[in-house]
């Protein structure tokens, strides 16, 4: 294989690995299993107006089956539009939650497909440089330097999160959603059933585990191209 094509293969791998990575995690928390074990912690803040964790799991499903839900924003907003506050026969939702949710939908929808591009490159460029013989140390040091590129990118998250979440909070939001859209009263749905604590520890979660598979990657990459050095020189 022609040495810049190796070169170029690497380079993307590199690239698109904290990129699937960080988004494969952010994906596998968009799940009830995450409400669960999030609501089930006996420090998590009690909701002042009422929701009990128990009703919180229920109602924050709902959100859990629209973001997963294959249709689009504007059809699948009606598993939200459908919710109804416990004991009162009203809404769950204002029409500013829900034109909000449809925003965050759209978001993650090409979050998502971002997610699958970047692993199509990251993965099979490591498998075509790995299938090939005399490619194969290329993609072990492939495999190395993703998971450093990775492991470096999360340290900074890592860093910003936990010294600087509220302004890695707006600033996400500034981003990524009109301006006076993603703010909402204390006393709101969706700040009751999402408190600041949630998203905190959700964004924990996520570069965290991120950087540890990060450093494990990097650590079998070096140890893969170590042993492939080795066998070079005997």
């Amino acid at each position: 294989m022609n040495s810049t094509f190796v070169k170029i293969i690497q380079a993307l791998v590199i690239l698109a690995m904290p990129i699937f990575l960080l988004l494969t995690a952010g994906h596998l928390v968009i799940n009830v299993w995450y409400l669960q074990y999030e609501y089930g912690k006996p420090d998590f803040p009690a909701d002042d107006y009422g929701f009990t964790q128990a009703q919180r799991v229920e109602l924050a499903t709902g959100s859990i089956r629209f973001l997963q839900s294959p249709d689009p924003a504007e059809v699948a907003v009606k598993i939200l539009a459908d919710q109804q506050l416990p004991l009162f026969n009203r809404p769950l939702f204002s029409k500013e939650e829900l034109s909000h949710m449809i925003d965050v939908k759209r978001f993650t929808d090409i979050l998502w497909r971002v997610q699958y591009l970047a692993g199509l490159i990251a993965i099979g460029g490591l498998v075509l440089l790995l299938a090939i013989r005399g490619t194969r140390w290329d993609g072990y040091r492939a495999l190395f330097w993703s998971g450093a590129f990775t492991t470096g990118v999360l340290l900074f998250l890592t860093f910003f999160v936990l010294v600087s979440w509220q302004m890695f909070f707006v600033t996400f939001h500034e981003l990524f959603f009109p301006p006076g859209t993603w703010t909402f009263d204390y006393s709101s749905s969706l700040i009751r059933l999402y408190p600041d604590r949630f998203w905190f520890d959700a964004g924990t979660l996520i570069t965290m585990g991120t950087l540890l598979v990060g450093i494990g990657i990097s650590a079998v990459g070096h140890l893969l191209s170590r042993r492939a050095r080795r066998q070079r020189t005997t």
